[in-house]
């Protein structure tokens, strides 16, 4: 079996950090998560929701 690996130039669907904000935690924001990820997918952009210590992030990158 074959190593594949990739270099920089090769990458498909890189992700590109734009922004990042912390909010106080809170359940339901990973619908909002999700309601901009389906409906924002043709721009390029795609949102992510991590939980960090008592902080929940929202992290949105721009998709190649």
């Amino acid at each position: 079996m074959e190593d594949q690996h990739t270099n920089s130039s090769d990458q498909h669907g890189k992700l590109d950090l734009i922004a990042t904000q912390r909010f106080s935690p809170n359940g339901e924001l990973y619908k909002v998560v999700d309601f901009l990820n389906k409906n924002l997918k043709d721009y390029k952009l795609m949102f992510g929701l991590t939980k960090k210590e008592d902080k929940m992030v929202i992290s949105v990158y721009e998709a190649d």
